[in-house]
């Protein structure tokens, strides 16, 4: 975690397939999944994971290569 002012960021990587450009911004939405169905999950973990850090006054937020996987960030207040 680094401070970065009155926020806290904090960040989560992955060495996976990554996530296209196009998909980066539905994937918070409840029930959906960058991937296919064949992969595991039912779509909820990031909506519930970004009304968590928004109602402690945070933000989350996802940066993507395909093929070289994510980081997710996400930032609370101190």
């Amino acid at each position: 975690a680094d401070r970065q002012g009155e926020y806290w960021q904090f960040a989560v990587q992955d060495n996976g397939v990554g996530i296209p450009l196009d998909e980066q911004s539905r994937i918070f939405g409840m029930f959906q999944r960058a991937h296919t169905k064949d992969s595991p999950g039912n779509g909820m973990g990031l909506a519930i994971c970004q009304g968590i850090v928004e109602r402690h006054g945070g933000e989350l937020w996802v940066e993507s290569t395909p093929g070289a996987g994510s980081t997710f960030y996400f930032t609370l207040p101190v």
